[in-house]
């Protein structure tokens, strides 16, 4: 159920793309005027996360999902019919809110029936919607186009969701958490109001300029909300955000990876399509099947790094994994015009080799010293942390593109541009690896073995019932 969530929530989030030149021509608008129909996704995403938590304690994880996929079943079929930009808009903005609701859940879901050393497992199949609805999503987005419609890039989520729905609905166990206080309105205001501030002036920022006046606007109130933010949640009994989670800290370290860490990996998965058909003038389909290899380095990893996690914990994998991934960025940014396509997907196979093990192991230790009870509340931050850091990667290999670039070849980059960008990722990924040696993982190496150790919370027993395992 978690799995096929995931997958229908990550592939409608990158293959709206593809879809964008149809609709420009449906409703005669150039694409550049459809730029709300992609932004809209994310910033709504952002700014539904605070409550998930809150909703989960409150209705149960299970009635949560069920509702917040219902949602978004309804909005992407909204999104197929709509007769123009507006309503396409609207509904795009749905799609978002639900999906908001949804990473979080399932999330939540999932830690909440299995224990630390199951979840190790578990990651091993989470990770494979994760990487491969990437790499599918532009592929299949220019089938539909191409042999149907634009329409059908967002019809194809009821196929693919409705038996989910039937599935969950009959199978998965209910999930309750503690019995959560009063609704923290203020706090959803500002935080959500933070959030989509920020995430807007990330996103948009490349392509409108940062200095742009509506730019520095959203960032800079973006800012001054979520430091307000900030300081009312950590006075309050009862916060929607339970940021005192971040007083742990390995749950504090293994989301400054995250955040970190993601940007690098993300940018280079960014930047390899646009050296490949910007760069070097390849075809889509070219760039599509160049970038893919780094899927099956990645599934080939988390199998390896789930065996080794309770053995050699998770500061090892994860350092080495990044300090990998800053390796094969060093070679990528050694790549030029005349650079072959299996040169370059042998790179990318090593890259996802590298980010194998980061992406699992982040996950389980930053809630292996975390009680319970707090599961919903870690993993709405983890996701906040994990988009923040998402949206930041396009972000910055924008920016550094832009950087390398002289003004008169603004638009179509030389190689040594990309080359630069890769190297201030390899940098950035490099200075996040030595900081992950650095982290405290005694309880989450205690926690996968299923025995305690000082600080742990999520280690003890095994599930209770056998239908929670099955589910």
């Amino acid at each position: 159920m978690c799995v096929c969530v995931t997958f229908i929530a990550i592939v409608d989030g990158a293959i709206t793309t593809v879809a964008l030149p149809s609709i420009a021509r449906q409703f005669q608008l150039t694409t550049a005027a459809l730029d709300g129909v992609v932004v809209v996704y994310p910033v709504c995403l952002a700014m539904a996360i605070p409550a998930s938590a809150w909703l989960v304690e409150r209705f149960g994880a299970k009635r949560v999902l069920l509702t917040a996929l219902g949602a978004f079943l309804v909005s992407s079929l909204l999104c197929g019919a709509a007769a123009g930009l507006g309503q396409l808009i609207a509904s795009r903005a749905v799609q978002g809110l639900s999906a908001g609701v949804l990473f979080p859940a399932a999330s939540s879901l999932l830690y909440s029936t299995f224990n630390s050393w199951e979840q190790v497992r578990i990651s091993r199949y989470m990770i494979i919607p994760q990487q491969i609805a990437p790499a599918v999503a532009p592929m299949l987005g220019g089938l539909l186009v191409d042999h149907l419609s634009w329409r059908w890039v967002f019809y194809v989520n009821l196929p693919l969701g409705l038996p989910a729905v039937v599935f969950g609905a009959l199978f998965l166990a209910e999930h309750h958490g503690h019995r959560p206080g009063r609704f923290d309105l203020t706090g959803l205001l500002l935080s959500a109001a933070a959030l989509g501030g920020v995430m807007f002036g990330v996103c948009e920022g490349p392509n409108r300029g940062w200095s742009s006046p509506s730019i520095v606007t959203a960032l800079a109130l973006g800012t001054v909300l979520l430091t307000a933010a900030i300081a009312f949640e950590l006075r309050v009994t009862e916060p929607l955000l339970k940021l005192r989670l971040f007083a742990d800290r390995l749950f504090r370290d293994t989301n400054l990876i995250n955040l970190v860490g993601l940007v690098p990996i993300l940018g280079a998965m960014y930047l390899g399509p646009l050296f490949l058909q910007q760069g070097q003038g390849r075809s889509a389909l070219e760039s599509g099947t160049s970038t893919f290899p780094e899927a099956f380095g990645v599934l080939l990893t988390v199998q390896v790094a789930g065996i080794l996690y309770s053995r050699v914990g998770p500061r090892i994998i994860i350092g080495s994994g990044l300090a990998m991934v800053s390796a094969v960025l060093l070679l990528l940014a050694t790549c030029d015009q005349d650079t072959g396509l299996w040169t370059f997907r042998g790179y990318m196979f090593l890259l996802g080799i590298g980010m194998g093990g980061v992406f699992m192991p982040t996950t389980v230790a930053s809630l292996a010293t975390l009680s319970r009870k707090d599961l919903s509340q870690a993993s709405t931050l983890n996701t906040v942390v994990r988009q923040t850091g998402g949206a930041f990667a396009p972000a910055a290999v924008t920016t550094a593109l832009v950087l390398s670039t002289p003004t008169a070849a603004a638009a179509n980059p030389p190689i040594s541009a990309y080359q630069h960008a890769y190297l201030a990722l390899a940098a950035l990924a490099a200075a996040t690896a030595a900081f992950a040696f650095t982290i405290p993982d005694g309880p989450a190496r205690a926690a996968a073995r299923g025995t305690t150790a000082s600080g742990g919370g999520n280690a003890p027993a095994r599930p209770r019932h056998r239908h929670e395992e099955a589910h």
